[in-house]
C-alpha cells in the first residue's frame, strides 16, 4: 500500500529564497512485513531547510565551529558567556564575594527589629551585581533582635544558651531577607550551621558553591553553629571555605576611623589598613579571631556603610568605598574570556 507522505525537496533551491518546496510523493516500503511485525510507525517526516547554507554556499559558524555552537572540532553547542575583557564590560575586581551584614544595619531607624526598606535596598544592589556575572553570598546577623554576649547572665542565662538564641535570630533575618530578595526575582537559598530542615537548607561546603556557580545567592545563617563565635568570625570562615575573595561588611559607619567618631568629630576616615594596624591599635572592625583568620588566609576586608545608596554595588564591584583592610584599591583581578 503506498502511504502518501509530505516531502521537503532539497535541491534545487535558490540561494536567494528561504522557503522550501513541499511536494507530495508516495513511498512503498520494499518489505512490508518489517513495518507490520516490529509494529513501528509508518509515519516519516523528512525535513530538509535551505538556512543550512549561506548565501556563498557554506555552513554558518555555528556548523564550522566559528560560532557559538556545535562544531566538528568537540566545542561545546551552548552559547559562550560573555567576555569581561573590557570591551563590552568594565574589569571586575572580584568574582566572589561574602558580604557581612549586620543586624543593627538591617534594623535601619532601629523603629522595628527589620526595616523592609533597607531589606529591599539590599536586595535591589545586589541583584544589580549578579547580572554582571558576580556570585554573592551574605551572611547576616542577629544584633537586631538579640545578642548573646549582652544577654548572657541575665535570669541565670548562660553564655552558651545565649549565643544560641543569638544564632536562631540570625535564622529570622536571613529568611527575611530571602523572602525580600525572592520577590524581585532572585534566586536565593539559606544554609544554616545547624539543622532546620522545615525552612532552610543545613550548611554543606559543596552544595553552597555550586548555588553560587548556578548565579543564586546564598545567605549563611546560625554563625559557625558554635557559641562563643561572632558573625564576623562566620563571614571569614565561610568566606576561606567556598573560596571568595574578600569579605564586605556593611555597618551603619563610613569605614574605619582614627579615633570614636562620636566623641571626636575630627576623627578622620581612613583609607586603607593593614591587619597588623588593626590588631595594635585595636581598631573596632571586627573580633581579632575574624581578622586573625582573613589575615591567616589573605583575604581582604571592606568596611562601608550599609545605609549609603549605591555603597553595596559599589563595593561589590570592587570601587573604591569605606575602608579596605589587607588589600589595595588599584589592583584589579586578571579575567579570562
Amino acid at each position: 500500500m503506498a502511504i502518501p507522505l509530505p516531502l521537503t525537496s532539497c535541491s534545487p533551491i535558490s540561494t536567494s529564497s528561504s522557503i522550501s518546496r513541499t511536494s507530495f510523493v508516495p513511498l512503498t516500503p520494499r518489505n512490508r512485513t518489517f513495518f507490520s511485525n516490529h509494529n513501528h510507525s509508518r509515519r516519516v517526516l523528512i525535513s530538509c531547510s535551505s538556512s543550512l547554507s549561506s548565501d556563498n554556499g557554506s555552513a554558518p559558524d555555528s556548523m564550522n565551529g566559528n560560532g557559538n555552537g556545535s562544531s566538528l572540532n568537540g566545542q561545546s553547542s551552548f552559547p559562550r558567556m560573555p567576555s569581561f575583557d573590557g570591551t563590552s564590560k568594565p574589569p571586575l575586581k572580584w568574582r566572589r564575594v561574602l558580604l557581612k551584614v549586620s543586624g543593627e544595619a538591617l534594623a535601619g531607624d532601629e523603629e522595628q527589629n527589620i526595616d523592609p526598606k533597607v531589606t529591599m535596598a539590599i536586595a535591589r544592589e545586589v541583584a544589580a551585581v549578579t547580572r554582571l556575572g558576580i556570585e554573592v553570598a551574605i551572611v547576616v546577623g542577629g544584633g537586631n533582635i538579640f545578642r548573646g554576649s549582652t544577654w548572657a547572665g541575665c535570669s541565670g542565662l548562660d553564655r552558651s544558651s545565649a549565643d544560641y538564641i543569638g544564632m536562631l535570630a540570625t535564622v529570622m533575618n536571613a529568611i527575611f531577607l530571602q523572602a525580600t530578595m525572592e520577590s524581585i526575582g532572585i534566586p536565593t537559598r539559606v544554609q544554616t550551621a545547624f539543622r532546620m530542615s522545615e525552612v532552610a537548607e543545613p550548611y554543606i561546603r559543596r552544595r553552597a558553591i555550586r548555588h553560587l556557580e548556578k548565579g543564586r545567592v546564598v545567605i549563611f545563617a546560625a554563625g559557625t553553629g558554635n557559641p562563643f563565635f561572632t558573625t564576623d568570625t562566620a563571614a571569614a570562615l565561610r568566606c576561606a571555605e567556598i573560596n571568595a575573595e574578600v569579605v564586605l561588611k556593611a555597618t551603619n559607619v563610613d569605614g574605619v576611623f582614627d579615633d570614636d567618631p562620636k566623641r571626636n568629630p575630627n576623627a578622620r576616615l581612613l583609607d586603607s589598613l593593614t591587619y597588623q594596624e588593626v590588631t595594635s591599635k585595636d581598631l573596632s572592625v571586627m573580633d581579632m579571631t575574624a581578622i586573625t583568620l582573613c589575615q591567616e588566609n589573605n583575604i581582604p576586608v571592606v568596611v562601608f556603610n550599609l545605609s549609603e545608596p549605591g555603597n553595596i554595588a559599589k563595593a561589590i564591584k570592587g570601587e573604591r568605598v569605606g575602608t579596605l583592610i589587607g588589600g589595595t584599591w588599584n589592583s584589579i583581578v586578571t579575567t579570562t574570556t
